[in-house]
């Protein structure tokens, strides 16, 4: 039991988040809705938050902005091989440029953060047409 909590504090077997999202091509002031997907691992984990951050990348891919952030205050625990449903509601600025026109990509970065260990990360890819 020890091994594992030690293997987990490092990322190995530790507890995954997914962003699940209905599509990936949405239209400016677009409310899109999907949801979290919390997955266990091989201990029980305190969570912390959840962070997801929408990214606007230049067309080289090597400057990112970040548009808008949203966090999601999660003092609770999971279980070990657990899964669960998180609520994701998002409306899309209207402001935003196209994708295809401006040459520019955009993805969600998801981040779930524990009380120990090291933090489970996802990216999405959408464009705004």
């Amino acid at each position: 039991m020890i091994l594992r909590k030690y293997m987990s504090l490092f990322g190995i077997g530790s507890a995954r988040i997914d962003l699940v999202l209905p599509k990936n091509s949405f239209k400016q002031g677009e409310l899109l809705q999907g949801y979290f997907f919390l997955e266990g691992g091989i201990i029980e984990q305190k969570l912390r938050r959840v962070e997801c951050d929408l990214v606007m990348l230049d067309n080289n891919g090597k400057e990112e902005k970040i548009i808008d952030s949203t966090t999601v205050l999660k003092s609770d625990s999971i279980k070990a091989e657990e899964r669960n449903k998180l609520s994701f509601t998002y409306r899309i600025p209207k402001s935003l440029p196209y994708s295809e026109e401006n040459g520019v990509r955009y993805l969600f970065k998801t981040k779930l953060t524990f009380n120990e260990g090291v933090e489970s990360l996802d990216e999405d890819y959408i464009t705004i047409d």
